[in-house]
C-alpha cells in the first residue's frame, strides 16, 4: 500500500481504502478501480491523498513512507507526519492513563503539539478530516482537532500569546477522563440511560483529578477537563457553576468541542452539517456559550472567497457569490446562474465545502 496525492494519481490504481468526504461519508468502496471520472470527484471532494495497492514486497514499509512523501506535496506531508507523531503519542499515553497511572509524557506531547502547530495554517476546521478515523479513535482525534481549532479561536480572538499553547493543550486533554469510563458506555451505539449518562459525565472530574497533580500544566488546562460542559447559565455539569466562575479556555474549549463533536460520525449518528452546527453554536450562544466566543469563531471560519464551490443538502453544487456579515452561515449561492439566498430559502442550506 502507498498513499497518493491525488493530483498526481492515474486512471486505473485500485483503491486499497475507503475514501470518505469530510462529512464522514463513504465518497468511494475499498477496492474501487479508478476511473477519470473518479478522479475528477475526488478533486471535487478535496480529498488530498487516498491509498492505492503497490503490491509492496515484506519490509518495504520505510519505503511506501518515502514514495507518500514525495508524491504529497511538502507542507502537506510533514503536516500530517507532525499530526501522526501526535497522534500516536497521545495513544500512548491515553492507554497509560486507562490502566490508572497518572504519568503523562508531557514534554513529548508539547514538543509534537508544538510541531503540529508549526503548520496550522493548512489546517480548515470546517473541511479537515483526519485519517483513518474509525470509532476507537474518536477520542484522540476530536482531541487533536479541538486543539487545533481551539488555538486559531485564541488566536482569532486576540488572546495573549503565552495562552495559545496552553489552550492547544487543554483541547487535546479536555477529554483525557473519558478514557476511564467504560468503553461500553462510550462506544454505545444508542442513547445512553439515564445512569449510563450519569456515569459519563463522570469524565470531566475523572480528568481533573488525573491531570491536576502533573508539574507543568497550568490551572487553565485542568479546569479544561473540569469545566468544558458548563454552561453560562448553570445548567452544564459537573457543578452547575455559571458565567465568570468558569475559566476562560473552558469557555473557549466547550464552543470548539461542541462544533467537533457534531460534524464527526460516531457510532450511534452522522455528522451534522458543519454550517447548521455554526447555526446551532449561534442559538446556544444567548445563555450557555460564550457570546463574543462564538461569535468571533462563526465569522472567521466562514470567510470563504466568493468562487468557492459547496455542496448543498439537496445535493446542488453551488458557488458562494455573496456573504452577509449578518448571515455568515446562509449567503448567496448562484447554481447554474441562478441566485439563491440561503438566508431566505431555509429549506436549503450548505451540507459541505467542496473547493475554496
Amino acid at each position: 500500500m502507498v498513499t497518493v496525492a491525488v493530483s498526481v494519481l492515474k486512471s486505473g490504481e485500485r483503491l486499497i481504502e475507503e475514501v470518505r468526504t469530510s462529512q464522514g461519508g463513504v465518497l468511494m468502496e475499498k477496492g474501487k478501480v479508478l476511473s477519470a471520472r473518479d478522479l475528477e470527484v475526488l478533486k471535487a471532494f478535496l480529498i488530498k491523498y487516498v491509498a492505492i495497492d503497490a503490491k509492496p514486497e515484506d519490509g518495504q514499509e520505510a519505503a511506501e513512507d518515502v514514495a507518500a512523501s514525495k508524491f504529497m506535496s511538502n507542507d502537506m506531508a510533514l503536516f500530517y507526519q507532525a499530526y501522526e507523531a501526535l497522534y500516536q503519542i497521545l495513544k500512548k499515553a491515553f492507554r497509560v492513563v486507562s490502566a490508572g497511572s497518572d504519568q503523562l509524557p508531557l514534554l513529548e506531547m508539547r514538543t509534537h503539539l508544538e510541531q503540529l502547530l508549526s503548520y496550522v495554517e493548512l489546517y480548515n476546521p470546517l473541511t479537515f478530516t483526519a485519517r483513518r478515523a474509525g470509532p476507537d479513535d474518536y477520542l484522540i482525534h476530536n482531541g487533536i482537532m479541538v486543539g487545533l481549532t481551539s488555538y486559531l479561536l485564541a488566536r482569532w480572538h486576540g488572546m495573549q500569546q503565552r495562552d495559545w499553547i496552553p489552550i492547544a493543550l487543554s483541547g487535546i486533554l479536555h477529554d483525557i477522563g473519558t478514557t476511564r469510563i467504560d468503553d461500553a458506555i462510550v462506544n454505545k451505539p444508542s442513547k445512553l440511560t439515564a445512569s449510563e449518562f450519569e456515569d459519563l459525565k463522570k469524565h470531566t472530574i475523572i480528568g481533573y483529578n488525573i491531570l491536576k497533580n502533573i508539574p507543568g500544566i497550568n490551572e487553565g488546562v485542568k479546569l479544561s477537563a473540569l469545566q468544558h460542559h458548563e454552561r453560562l447559565d448553570g445548567s452544564g455539569y459537573p457543578l452547575g457553576v455559571k458565567g465568570e466562575k468558569i475559566h476562560v479556555y473552558a469557555k473557549l474549549i466547550a464552543v470548539t468541542d461542541v462544533f467537533h463533536a457534531m460534524t464527526t460520525s460516531r457510532q450511534y449518528k452522522k455528522a451534522s452539517s458543519p454550517y447548521l452546527v455554526l447555526e446551532q453554536l449561534r442559538k446556544d450562544a444567548f445563555g450557555k456559550l460564550e457570546p463574543v466566543l462564538v461569535q468571533t469563531f462563526i465569522q472567521k471560519v466562514t470567510q470563504f472567497h466568493n468562487g468557492t464551490i459547496v455542496r448543498l443538502n439537496d445535493g446542488t453544487v453551488a458557488e458562494i457569490v455573496f456573504t452577509d456579515p449578518n448571515n455568515p452561515t446562509r449567503p448567496m449561492v448562484s447554481v447554474n446562474g441562478q441566485i439563491i439566498n440561503l438566508a431566505m430559502d431555509r429549506e436549503r442550506f450548505i451540507q459541505e465545502v467542496i473547493s475554496y
